[in-house]
């Protein structure tokens, strides 16, 4: 699987973003990055600070529940139309599930860099690494690290759940 597909393979993991915010990172890279071209400014507009609290907020909650090994507590972050590519929701649920099965311990670490709002769509771009303890080896190992990666947002039912990056 690749290093894209992986990232939201395991969405806001989440993430609002794994995780869940940060069950959407990013696996960690095995290659030098390729060249980037200068940062552009993400499109829409900036959320306002109570947004971005909200946002925080969520992302708190599923860092414990994932740290928790809690596979429905993250997925709760999670819209049933959740699309990214080719993963839905249920893909979501058997990465963490088979996460969850490889690690005792996890632990999580995701930073909100910034959140762009696009209508009613909060796309919030974060940083962030995954490391796990394995199990009956007892050793940790980096799992996920990503730089600015994308997840996207939006309210149901009052709640901010991951929608995926759905093009």
């Amino acid at each position: 699987m690749g290093a894209r597909a992986w990232d939201w393979a395991l969405g806001f993991v989440s993430a609002l973003v794994a995780v869940i915010w940060l069950a959407a990172a990013p696996a960690a890279q095995t290659t030098a990055p390729a060249p980037q071209a200068p940062p552009q400014e993400p499109p829409g507009t900036a959320a306002p600070a109570s947004v971005v609290s909200e946002l925080q907020a969520e992302l708190n909650t599923a860092v414990q529940q994932m740290q928790r090994r809690d596979t429905e507590g993250v997925l709760s972050h999670v819209s049933e139309q959740y699309r990214t590519g080719p993963f839905t929701k249920a893909g979501l649920r058997g990465q963490l599930q088979t996460m969850f099965a490889l690690y005792d311990t996890l632990t999580v670490r995701v930073r909100i860099d910034t959140v762009r709002m696009l209508g009613d769509q909060a796309w919030v771009y974060s940083t962030g690494d995954v490391n796990g303890r394995l199990q009956w080896v007892g050793r940790w190992v980096p799992v996920l690290s990503w730089q600015r990666e994308l997840e996207v947002a939006r309210r149901e039912n009052g709640v901010w759940r991951l929608i995926g990056y759905q093009q």
